[in-house]
This record gives C-alpha cells, structure tokens and sequence, in this order.
C-alpha cells in the first residue's frame, strides 16, 4: 500500500468513526467498516465505507431517517446485504 493508498485509507477511517454511531442508529443497519464497493455483487477497486445492512429495502419505503447517503464528507458509502448477523 502506498502512503497516498495509507492516507486515503486513514481518512475514510476517520470520517467512519466520526459517523459510525449515527450510521448504526437507522433501520436495517448491523455494522460499518470500510472496505471495497461492490457493483452487482461483483467486487471493485474503489474504496468505500461500507455500512452493512440485513436486508436492502427501496429507498422510497425507509423513512427519511434511515435513508443511508450516498457520500460522507464526500466520502463514497456502499451498501452491502448481510442478512442476520449471530454471534458464533
């Protein structure tokens, strides 16, 4: 990884902890990390704050509340379906 490679990393980090816990607060979230985007279930290169969900509902059907944006501080998000998450 390089040092622009470190830093971006660093800087999505930062701006994950610094919204984590609002992230985690709407409907349907069970975890956020940051990871690599995936575009039809096929993974890319681009880096992202990943925010895990149980499900992906249609935007028009979540509340305002819960809609996830689609960039942070100009950060990208992706949403990624999980289903239930146990404790194993």
């Amino acid at each position: 990884m390089s040092i622009d490679d470190r830093d971006r990393y660093e800087t999505f980090q930062a701006v994950k902890r610094a919204h984590e816990d609002e992230l985690m607060r709407k409907a349907n979230v069970v975890g956020v990390g940051v990871g690599v985007r995936q575009r039809h279930s096929a993974l890319t290169q681009e880096l992202a704050i990943v925010v895990f969900v149980r499900r992906k509902v249609p935007q028009d059907q979540l509340a305002p509340d819960d809609v996830i944006p689609a960039t942070i501080e100009g950060v990208p998000v992706d949403v990624q379906e999980v289903g239930e998450l146990k404790a194993q």
